[in-house]
């Protein structure tokens, strides 16, 4: 049986809008940094394309709290509780998951340059037909059984990190009238604690939603967006078996990869 196109609310803008709304912002991020100003290398908090983003940015100074006593209540967590076997999403279930195979690897770095070692990383992400596992989601796409779509993994003594997953599919969201995300991946780093916990998205090459999703454009300043792009790797790539990924993670400085932190929304 076919399936029937969803009975969705949808935003009454056109993508017309929504595009002209994001080369205004970037025009005049542009016009500030030629006037001296430094570019806007994180979203500004009420990011009007992104509609919702009006609704709940922080309008007052967030709280900051003793990150000791977090840490009291915060799930403990030592390296020796995190499995090889878990950077691996394609053997979690008893069937192979649907989609293209993919190898995703890179090395997290401080701004110097040098690695990050022994770091914990985690991402989520989409099944190949865009839909994650989680009740909130209504994309209509199926569930792939043999893929739930998360994973971790602990950097090695040169900063590397290497995940074998499903490559994710697009899937639409309701900011404004046939919006669809880019496909991508949740990426966190905890540092050496759960309260520093950084969060940030990688994207793939050459898609072409970029353009087109007020979430990638809200990062104003270009550079700092492809920065968010992983490039391909053939020599990634294993014969038969997967395409390979590339993907560097920059916690600090001028060639910093952006992050969801705090500072995001000072």
């Amino acid at each position: 049986m076919p399936l029937e196109k969803p009975s969705v609310a949808l935003g009454r803008d056109t993508q017309g809008t929504i595009s002209a709304e994001i080369r205004a912002i970037e025009a005049d991020a542009a016009r500030r940094v030629q006037q001296g100003g430094p570019p806007e290398l994180h979203p500004r908090r009420d990011y009007p394309p992104y509609r919702s983003s009006l609704l709940r940015h922080p309008t007052h100074e967030l709280v900051r709290v003793d990150p000791e006593e977090v840490e009291r209540v915060s799930p403990a967590f030592g390296h020796t509780d995190v499995n090889v076997l878990e950077s691996d999403l394609t053997i979690q279930h008893v069937g192979e998951p649907l989609g293209e195979r993919m190898t995703v690897s890179g090395r997290v770095l401080d701004g110097e340059g040098r690695p990050v070692r022994h770091q914990l990383v985690e991402l989520w992400q989409a099944n190949a037909g865009g839909r994650y596992v989680h009740k909130r989601d209504q994309h209509p796409a199926p569930l792939d059984p043999n893929f739930t779509g998360v994973g971790r993994v602990i950097t090695g003594d040169n900063g590397e990190y290497k995940f074998t997953t499903i490559k994710p599919g697009a899937y639409p969201w309701k900011n404004h009238v046939n919006a669809w995300r880019p496909a991508h991946i949740h990426f966190s780093l905890f540092g050496n604690a759960f309260t520093q916990r950084l969060i940030t998205q990688m994207y793939f090459p050459g898609d072409p939603l970029f353009a087109l999703d007020p979430i990638y454009q809200s990062i104003a300043d270009p550079a700092a967006r492809a920065r968010l792009v992983g490039t391909y790797d053939h020599d990634l790539s294993v014969s038969e078996w997967s395409l390979g990924y590339r993907w560097d993670i920059v916690l600090t400085g001028s060639k910093a990869t952006w992050m969801e932190g705090e500072d995001a929304h000072d």
